[in-house]
């Protein structure tokens, strides 16, 4: 003799029109897949990098082409630090500072000369941006001079 099912049992037991109503719903395709994800994130980073080759201007991928160094001589300052020491202490914060510095200051360059943020800065030309950009890279760089002693 069976057991009775209760009330429980009965609504979670699957009845045939409810299986066949499933079955009929489309399934939502499955984007956990690792082969899968990962060539979505290939054509998204191949689309982000045919998109900046091409729209953005030479003045601008100058400046990037700069902040890149500036990270990579901050990264080899910070590396030479751990690895070696920092016996000079100022000289190494001198030049590590400057080197932030710096890339802030390109940031700002960045910001105000881009087109896109014409609006944000009206009254500033790209000319005087770069002059401010100037004249702020001058003090930086007296100011880390008198810091190394």
């Amino acid at each position: 003799m069976a057991p009775k099912k209760n009330a429980r049992d009965r609504a979670t037991t699957p009845t045939p029109a409810l299986v066949a109503q499933e079955a009929a719903q489309p399934r939502p395709a499955k984007t956990s897949t690792s082969k899968g994800s990962r060539a979505n994130w290939d054509e998204v980073l191949l689309n982000i990098h045919q998109y900046y080759i091409k729209e953005t201007p030479q003045r601008t991928k100058l400046i990037d082409v700069f902040l890149f160094f500036l990270v990579v001589v901050g990264g080899l300052q910070f590396l030479y630090c751990v690895l070696a020491g920092n016996y000079p202490f100022n000289a190494f914060l001198s030049g590590f500072c400057a080197t932030v510095g710096q890339f802030v200051l390109t940031v700002s360059l960045r910001i105000q000369t881009t087109a896109a943020n014409k609006s944000d800065f009206p009254a500033v030309s790209p000319e005087r941006a770069f002059a401010d950009f100037v004249v702020c890279s001058l003090i930086l760089h007296f100011f880390c001079v008198n810091f190394i002693n």
